[in-house]
């Protein structure tokens, strides 16, 4: 009796995203939190390329570049120029940023098939909140060497770089992974 009630009560405490994970290995995630570490050094410094020059084309069009006191000052705009250029040296680093990225998403996503969840949100969720917990942290970090506005500029910044890099290796993970298909497939082994 008291089993009947105690799978019940497991079934009713799993998220609606989440089913019953009968398997206990899967295939793949030690390649997928690889790839999806290095590729995270990557997206992060892209998309600070592509912000930083995006910036300064508007500053450009709008005839702010004339004053670069905006830029310098440590105020919030110049927080947010400084996050996108940390962004952009993101792979100088990448021997810390890797191993970095590789044990949050680890932690993170890495577990997330050994419990069940099969559906592709929640990979994209839980990996776009880690990047932007990482860019984020860091930028903000230096940013507050400046000014505390600058901080915060560097905080939205690089907050806004980690959650796209982030969703986009969330993402990775889940297309390399697979852990629906793998739950399904059956081992047929004959030796």
């Amino acid at each position: 009796m008291s089993e009947t009630s105690g799978s019940g009560a497991d079934e009713a405490a799993l998220p609606s995203y989440a089913g019953t994970a009968a398997r206990r290995s899967f295939r793949r995630i030690k390649l997928g939190l690889f790839l999806s570490s290095m590729a995270a050094c990557l997206f992060v410094t892209i998309i600070g390329v592509v912000c930083s020059r995006i910036m300064m084309l508007a500053m450009g069009i709008t005839g702010a570049a004339a004053n670069f006191d905006m830029l310098s000052s440590g105020g919030f705009l110049g927080g947010i120029s400084g996050a996108f250029q940390l962004a952009s040296y993101n792979f100088l680093l990448f021997f810390i940023n890797v191993p970095a990225a590789w044990l949050a998403l680890g932690l993170s996503i890495g577990r997330m098939p050994y419990r069940g969840i099969l559906h592709r949100k929640p990979y994209i969720r839980w990996g776009s909140i880690w990047g932007a917990i990482l860019v984020g942290g860091t930028t903000g970090f230096f940013g507050t060497i400046s000014s505390i506005a600058s901080g915060l500029g560097a905080l939205f910044g690089g907050v806004f770089i980690g959650a796209i890099a982030g969703a986009l290796c969330g993402l990775l993970f889940y297309a390399i992974v697979k852990p629906a298909n793998q739950i399904v497939d059956l081992d047929i082994d004959v030796f």
